[in-house]
């Protein structure tokens, strides 16, 4: 007996270029999911935070439509990123959905806080921790991407506990919260100086005015 189909709350998706950390400046598919229960107060998408407001669609018809979006840009969607980000991804089973993107041809990747079980087949994940909600220890150590939002002085500190826990080849980004960059930019261009081993990221579509 086949399983019934999954269906999951999408607030969008779209195709444009990945504007934040490793994969900065490429051409990537967006999948955003409803639902969240970290509370980011400074979040500029509060309003995925309620599942329930979003429309439910079942996995072959998210796929499809990413297939469809990017096909008929780039003409296949052969190692393409698609990203899965909220909300929190992760408060739903994401192996469905993963499995079929990949079969598809897309490369899996996953923006999380790391604060709810890993599920989903990924060939990247990327792990920004948020104070309001700390991630799970076993997460950590699976992180191709450490990915920092940096609200203030205190948080270079903070950062750097996650650091430690991640493995050797794991990226490092610090990214200044988009309310305070000009601020916060400066602070951060001296700590990575200080602090080689980080990266800066910029959230590069907000800059040049793309989703």
């Amino acid at each position: 007996m086949q399983p019934a189909m999954q269906q999951l709350p999408v607030m969008e998706s779209f195709y444009t270029l990945q504007g934040e950390g490793y994969y900065q400046g490429h051409a990537a598919y967006f999948i955003r999911l409803g639902g969240c229960d970290v509370g980011c107060v400074w979040c500029d998408v509060k309003e995925s935070w309620d599942a329930s407001n979003h429309p439910q669609y079942t996995i072959d018809d998210i796929v499809q439509q990413a297939v469809d979006t990017v096909t008929q840009q780039a003409g296949s969607v052969n190692n393409v990123l698609c990203v899965i980000t909220g909300g929190e991804p992760l408060l739903h089973p994401l192996y469905q959905l993963t499995t079929a993107l990949q079969k598809a041809g897309f490369l899996t990747n996953i923006e999380t806080s790391g604060s709810s079980s890993l599920s989903g087949h990924w060939n990247w994940i990327c792990l920004s921790p948020k104070k309001f909600k700390a991630p799970l220890p076993e997460i950590v150590p699976l992180a191709n991407e450490l990915k920092v939002v940096i609200f203030n002085q205190h948080d270079f500190a903070w950062a750097e506990t996650y650091a430690g826990q991640t493995h050797p080849h794991c990226k490092l980004y610090l990214q200044p919260e988009w309310d305070k960059a000009a601020a916060i930019t400066p602070l951060i261009i001296e700590y990575i100086q200080q602090h080689p081993q980080w990266e800066l990221s910029l959230q590069l579509h907000k800059y040049i005015n793309v989703p």
